[in-house]
């Protein structure tokens, strides 16, 4: 043969070997797709067992330090909102909010507040979660439509709170208000404090007796830092019932644009909306909470929801 002839054979036959080499070098790039895969989905998986597992420590860590700060307080899942879901309601069932033993100071406002013996028979309140949601009014504006609506409603707010001011009269004996011993629930304020004013509502008028609601929110009697905290876990503000000592650092300092909570070493009272609730200064031992009249916050620490 030639060797322009053994040239062309050559060629020929070197054309036939590489022809396969693509075809395996597809098939290589596959399978090292394919282990890619695998491997991805593999440490995926880890990644989220271990999420998992921190998400269950991280909640242990929480669980045993609320209890180790507020022994005995039984936190249930939330209304409203609260804002900022910040404060988990915990009273949704009749043991929620419950806490093995109080340790308050005595109430120096405990005479001026109708004392009823322990073994007062009265109905038992339902939870403060049911009071907010039975008493709230249909159709009140969301928090959003309130702030788009608060610059216009200011005037209409000030003309509305004296008007109210000027409907309530004092029940003779005290300066509670008159008739079912309730106030309206305002439509131009945010839904919390309208569930704040419902549970409010709720206990109005029932006795006062050093201790009550604290064992539970349920009960049928409460002194004064019984009352606020009742009122302000319907709110979602409040998870388990705080004694006035404890809710001296309820929140932050200050007054609020609508809830203001006065406490002290042996007692509290709030006004909401302007409006004074308080066990000191009632006409009777079923009157209102509900107060016409301010009193003299002198000695008191002041405190409010941030943005309320």
């Amino acid at each position: 043969m030639s060797d322009s002839g053994q040239a062309h054979a050559a060629r020929l036959l070197a054309g036939k070997l590489v022809r396969p080499w693509p075809i395996a070098a597809a098939a290589l790039v596959a399978v090292v797709a394919a282990l890619a895969l695998v491997l991805a989905l593999k440490g995926s998986d880890s990644r989220v067992a271990a999420a998992n597992l921190g998400a269950k420590t991280t909640a242990a860590v929480h669980d045993a330090a609320g209890s180790a700060q507020r022994p005995g307080a039984a936190v249930g899942a939330g209304a409203a909102t609260a804002i900022g879901g910040a404060a988990a309601q915990g009273a949704d069932g009749a043991t929620a909010g419950r806490r093995a033993s109080v340790s308050e100071v005595a109430d120096p406002e405990e005479a001026n507040s109708f004392p009823s013996p322990a073994s007062v028979r009265h109905r038992p309140a339902s939870t403060p979660a049911r009071a907010s949601e039975q008493v709230v009014a249909a159709g009140a504006p969301s928090d959003a439509e309130v702030k788009r609506e608060l610059a216009q409603m200011q005037a209409v707010e000030r003309s509305a709170k004296q008007q109210q001011r000027q409907r309530l009269t004092p029940v003779e004996g005290g300066n509670s208000v008159g008739g079912n011993g309730t106030i309206p629930i305002p439509a131009n304020v945010p839904e919390v404090v309208q569930r704040v004013i419902a549970g409010a509502n709720a206990i109005t008028n029932f006795p006062y007796v050093f201790g009550g609601g604290h064992g539970s929110f349920v009960d049928n009697a409460y002194d004064c830092s019984g009352s606020v905290s009742y009122a302000l876990a319907a709110g979602g503000l409040l998870g388990a019932p705080e004694t006035s000592g404890e809710l001296e650092s309820w929140g932050v300092p200050g007054p609020g644009r609508y809830i203001s909570v006065y406490a002290a070493a042996g007692h509290t009272y709030m006004y909401v909306d302007g409006v004074l609730y308080d066990t000191a200064g009632r006409s009777g031992p079923y009157a209102s909470r509900w107060q016409v009249s301010p009193t003299d916050n002198s000695g008191y620490v002041v405190r409010h929801w941030p943005g309320l």
